[in-house]
C-alpha cells in the first residue's frame, strides 16, 4: 500500500453560504441592451485561471476573454482591485467557479452595477462534497468549507461539466456564435473524456494508493479514481509553532507515508525540512491555480500530476 501525502504552500479556501446555483439570466431590458452590442465581440470575464481555459476555450475567437485574478495569486483571499471592478462594468458574462470559492466576488459585482451582466456558474448541477476525512487541526482554526469543496476542476469528469455550463452561457448571451461555441466545447470535451480515460487505465493498478493532505484541495480527484484520502492536517501558512510541526509529523507517521507533495514553482521550508526530516522525497503536485493562460495547459498540467501519482504510488 503506498501512501501520499499532499502539501501545500497554500492555506484551505474560504468560503461563504451566498453562493448562488442558477445562472443569473438578464432582464428584458439587459436583453435588448445584449442584442444590439452583438454585431461586435461580446466580452466575458473569467475569474481565475481554469474558468479562464475553460471559457477561453469554448469562445475560441468568438468572445473576448479576460482574466481577474491572475494567475499564481491566491484566490481563496483574494481582494479586488479597481481593475476588477472596471472589468466586470463592461463585461457581458462572468464565468465563476462557484462553490463559494471567489469570496471576493459578491461585493464586486454589486460596485460594478452592470445590469447587463450575466453570470454563469460553472458548478452548477455538480454535487459538493463536504468533509471526507478526518482534520487534524494545529493551534491556527483553518478555513472551512461551507458551502462544500470547490476544487471540482481536478476531476476531468466535472471539469467537463463546468465546460458544458460555460458553453450553455455563453449560447445564451450570444446565440449568434451558437455555432461556435458548440464546436468548441465539443474539441475540448472530447480532450477531457480522454484525459479520464487515462486517469482510469492508469491509476486502477494502484487501488489501495492512500493519501494525507495538508491542502484540501483532491478529494474530486480522490473519489473519481479510487484513491483514498484518510486526513487532512491543517497548518498555519507561516509562523509554525513546535506543536504544528509535531502534529503533522505524527499524522505522517501514522498514516506510514511514503511521499510528500508541495506545489510547483513554491520555496516552502517547511516541506523541504519535513521531507529530510523523515526521509521522504518531496514532489510536486499541482492543483492548477497557476500557470501559462493556454487553454491546452489544463492537460499538460493534469498529465504531469498522472505522473506524480504513478511515481509515488508504486
Amino acid at each position: 500500500m503506498a501512501l501520499i501525502v499532499f502539501l501545500s504552500a497554500t492555506s484551505g479556501c474560504s468560503q461563504t453560504n451566498t453562493d448562488r446555483v442558477e445562472t443569473k439570466q438578464p432582464s428584458p431590458r439587459a436583453q435588448q441592451v445584449l442584442s444590439a452590442s452583438q454585431a461586435g465581440k461580446i466580452k466575458v470575464v473569467a475569474t481565475f485561471l481554469p474558468m479562464y481555459w475553460f471559457s477561453k476555450a469554448v469562445a475560441g475567437n468568438a468572445a473576448e476573454v479576460e482574466i481577474l485574478v491572475p494567475p499564481g495569486t491566491e484566490v481563496h483571499e483574494y481582494q479586488a482591485k479597481p481593475e476588477n471592478v472596471k472589468a466586470i462594468a463592461q463585461a457581458n458574462v462572468l464565468v465563476k467557479n462557484g462553490l463559494g470559492l471567489e469570496e471576493f466576488l459578491e461585493e464586486t459585482v454589486k460596485n460594478a452595477r452592470n445590469p447587463k451582466l450575466i453570470e454563469i456558474n460553472a458548478s452548477k448541477g455538480i454535487q459538493p462534497l463536504q468533509q471526507v476525512s478526518p482534520v487534524v487541526e494545529t493551534s491556527q482554526k483553518q478555513h472551512e468549507h461551507a458551502t462544500g469543496n470547490p476544487h471540482v476542476w481536478l476531476d476531468p469528469v466535472l471539469a467537463k461539466q463546468q465546460v458544458i455550463n460555460i458553453r450553455d452561457g455563453l449560447i445564451a448571451a450570444d446565440p449568434t456564435n451558437k455555432s461556435t461555441y458548440e464546436a468548441n466545447a465539443a474539441t475540448y470535451i472530447k480532450q477531457l473524456e480522454s484525459l479520464n480515460q487515462e486517469f482510469q487505465q492508469t491509476l486502477q493498478k494502484y487501488p489501495s494508493c492512500t493519501f494525507v493532505t495538508f491542502h484540501d484541495a483532491y478529494p474530486y480527484l480522490a473519489k473519481r479514481y479510487n484513491l483514498k484520502q484518510v486526513a487532512v492536517v491543517e497548518i498555519p501558512e507561516e509562523q509554525l509553532t513546535p506543536a504544528d510541526v509535531q502534529k503533522a509529523v505524527n499524522a505522517v507517521k501514522k498514516y506510514r507515508v511514503k511521499a510528500l507533495f508541495g506545489e510547483p514553482g513554491t520555496d516552502n521550508k517547511l516541506l523541504t525540512s519535513l521531507s529530510r526530516d523523515l526521509n521522504l522525497t518531496l514532489r510536486p503536485l499541482d492543483s492548477l491555480e497557476t500557470g501559462p493562460t493556454d487553454p491546452q495547459h489544463y492537460f499538460q498540467a493534469m498529465k504531469k500530476n498522472l505522473q506524480t501519482l504513478v511515481s509515488a504510488c508504486k
